[in-house]
């Protein structure tokens, strides 16, 4: 055995955690310990959960919002976005959280059928969108391509994004979110921990860089 083909067979023994069909010289080798927390204090959606997730979206510099109904998301929604002249929309986001935009406001579905263009992203003022899941230790949000959060694209390019996040779909920790987008494996994922920022080398915050300069994260329910 070459030293390239033992690295590889002790990295899928490890991977797998059983390697008796790699050899008995792999298989004889103890399994990893892995100590690390797969589980969190709190449940997924607790009230605990949730309010670690503020607190770290708050210091993040994003806007947190509460709406207990689909009424109160759809008015939140209205009054986020009363101000922009056109809203991206994914084709999974229901009708209700549209209803009450301003007259004005230019709803602009994007599909993967029928996408916009970075140019025409960029003209667009904001997006809105459902999530994947929420990680209350990391005040992470991500979105993994589903109908309701639609392309990488329009959460990147637009300057404004408004984000909904169910309380049941707050975990709280990192292993327990990954164990769920496991489940899907090939979808593109966006995980989002605050407004786009970054630093130079004298630690001077410019934000919008990489992604909306404003977050605004709508807890429902």
């Amino acid at each position: 055995m070459s030293a390239r083909d033992d690295i590889l067979a002790r990295v899928r023994a490890a991977v797998i955690t059983d390697g008796a069909h790699l050899g008995d010289a792999v298989a004889a080798q103890a399994p990893i310990s892995r100590e690390y927390r797969t589980t969190g204090e709190h449940s997924p959606g607790s009230p605990e959960a949730v309010e670690i997730l503020v607190d770290r979206l708050v210091d993040y510099r994003a806007i947190v919002h509460r709406a207990a109904t689909e009424t109160d998301l759809a008015r939140t929604v209205g009054e986020l976005l009363a101000d922009a002249r056109s809203v991206v929309v994914p084709p999974g986001v229901p009708a209700g959280w549209t209803s009450t935009l301003a007259d004005g406001t230019a709803v602009v579905q994007d599909s993967r059928e029928d996408r916009r263009t970075a140019a025409e992203l960029d003209q667009v003022d904001a997006v809105l969108t459902a999530s994947r899941l929420a990680v209350a230790d990391t005040g992470t949000i991500v979105l993994d391509g589903e109908d309701d959060q639609g392309r990488r694209a329009i959460t990147l390019v637009p300057d404004l994004h408004v984000c909904v996040v169910r309380t049941g779909q707050v975990v709280h920790t990192l292993p327990e979110a990954v164990t769920i987008l496991a489940a899907h494996p090939r979808r593109p994922q966006t995980w989002i921990s605050g407004p786009s920022a970054t630093s130079d080398i004298e630690l001077s915050r410019v934000e919008g860089v990489h992604g909306p300069r404003t977050l605004h994260v709508v807890l429902l329910g």
